[in-house]
């Protein structure tokens, strides 16, 4: 029988006013619940908020390298459970053991780099036009800001948000996915033991319609930071910067990958399985358009679908295993959809396009790599975000002609292109509309000391992570003295 776990507010774990409650189960298999979790609603997250205002005045008043204190305890903390975080992460997510291993790996790295940002929130100095005035500029928090995780990287992206909010001095209402409930009551437990004082992180669960909204149009909370879908971001936006609060957000991607005709093809094979296989393609900087010179085409489709079929498909845990189940049933069905409305549109089917049932799989949300070939810019497998292991190749006779799809999109996260010629590669820097790019590396390759965000509508806002972190996270003081 599973656990029942409760919200987060003011340093205790509390029921929701609902009384009511959902599961989290496994995606390897449907009949194994993970926990049972509060259904909130508007009322616990005012209790939130109000447990966050509450908190804001001390915390934000603690001198900035004392804030930082609790993310060098992070550090150690989330070395010490790796295996406990990852075990989670690949019952709770799907994904490989191995690449839960790797993503607290990449949490760790995080921390490492917003542990120092405390000693560095720093105005400027300059000169005033009058010599008996001595000016400068303070960075102050907020105040109340609210986080919302997606499930693809529940514990990374929910830390990676909240520990430069509360660095800065904010104190935060959090609201995780909803099929990633566990590993965020675990977040709760790191930060609690990092000495994280109560009411400086509240966590709220419940379904994002309701809870999402209610931190987005709470006249108290100054900022929300989200990553998710494009079309929930941008209502989201809405109604954050209607009422003048600040808004970021990570969105989604149709990211584009471009081949010359000079490129290693087994190189590319293999960043292309990395960028848009691995996790089941739940990347938001995963690779789904494959654009290639005609000329090496048909051979990149060969070798790519020969590496598809010997990536081994089971549940996580499974030896040497490459790919979990996805997520949940809706991300299962809407594989499916995109498979099927590809066909129906006149792509053809290399490989894959079907759910796994063999081996016990039929419990689980189990689907094969896919590759298409034949994919115009008209067809929606071309335009939309299936957050899915489907990779649509499409054949051009020149560089220029592939610049110009790689543009040709509503979304500018990430960016690749495969080439030995210096020129076109820098070309390509300059002038892919993306923002984040590559040179023979996989889209979704990053490093959490250079900022991260995208353009058009894959975010909005300042950028996350590297030197920009704190932007979002703290307004500008100028001040002016005269003795």
């Amino acid at each position: 029988m599973s656990s029942t776990y409760f919200n987060y507010i003011n340093g205790e774990w509390t029921k929701s006013e609902t009384h009511e409650t959902y599961t989290s189960i496994n995606p390897a298999n449907k009949e194994d619940v993970l926990g049972t979790f509060q259904k909130s609603n508007e009322k616990d997250v005012e209790h939130a908020i109000q447990a966050a205002e509450d908190a804001f005045g001390d915390w934000s008043r603690t001198a900035a390298p004392r804030r930082g204190d609790v993310i060098f305890k992070l550090i150690q903390l989330l070395e010490d459970k790796q295996e406990e975080l990852a075990t989670i992460i690949t019952k709770e997510v799907g994904k490989s053991f191995r690449e839960a291993k790797g993503e607290v790996k990449k949490t760790i790295e995080a921390m490492k780099q917003f542990s120092g940002e405390a000693t560095r929130l720093a105005g400027e100095t300059l000169p005033s036009n009058d010599s008996a005035v001595f000016g400068y500029t303070l960075r102050e928090p907020l105040g109340v800001v609210g986080v919302i995780a997606p499930y693809n990287f529940p514990i990374g992206i929910g830390i990676w948000k909240i520990a430069p909010a509360i660095i800065a001095g904010n104190t935060v209402v959090f609201k995780p996915a909803s099929n990633t409930s566990l590993i965020s009551i675990k977040i709760m437990e790191l930060f609690e033991e990092a000495g994280v004082p109560a009411g400086v992180i509240n966590m709220v669960t419940g379904p994002g319609g309701v809870i999402g909204n209610a931190i987005g149009s709470h006249p108290k909370i100054k900022a929300v930071s989200f990553t998710g879908s494009t079309d929930v971001g941008l209502a989201l936006g809405k109604a954050v910067t209607s009422r003048g609060a600040k808004m970021q957000a990570e969105m989604g991607g149709k990211n584009p990958s471009i081949v010359l005709e000079d490129a290693n093809l087994d190189d590319v094979v293999e960043n292309l399985v990395i960028s848009g296989f691995l996790d089941n393609g739940q990347r938001c900087t995963g690779t789904s358009r494959v654009i290639v010179l005609k000329p090496v085409a048909e051979t990149l489709i060969q070798k790519l679908v020969a590496r598809a079929k010997e990536l081994v498909i089971a549940e996580g845990f499974t030896e040497g295993v490459d790919n979990g189940p996805v997520i949940d049933e809706g991300q299962l069905n809407t594989y499916l959809h995109y498979v099927n409305t590809a066909v129906d549109e006149g792509a053809k089917l290399e490989y894959g396009g079907k759910q796994l049932t063999e081996n016990d799989m039929d419990k689980g949300f189990f689907v094969m790599p896919t590759v298409f070939s034949g994919v115009t810019r008209d067809m929606t497998i071309y335009n939309e975000e299936i957050f899915g292991p489907v990779l649509g190749i499409t054949a051009v006779d020149t560089y220029e002609e592939a610049m110009a799809l790689a543009n040709d999109n509503e979304f500018g996260l990430s960016s690749t292109i495969y080439t030995n010629d210096l020129n076109k590669a820098f070309d390509f820097v300059h002038n892919i509309e993306s923002g984040v790019t590559h040179v023979n590396i996989p889209s979704n390759y990053f490093e959490n000391q250079y900022p991260f965000g995208g353009k058009k509508a894959s975010s909005i806002g300042p950028r996350e992570q590297g030197s920009t972190a704190l932007d979002f996270w703290t307004d500008y003081k100028t001040v002016y003295i005269k003795p």
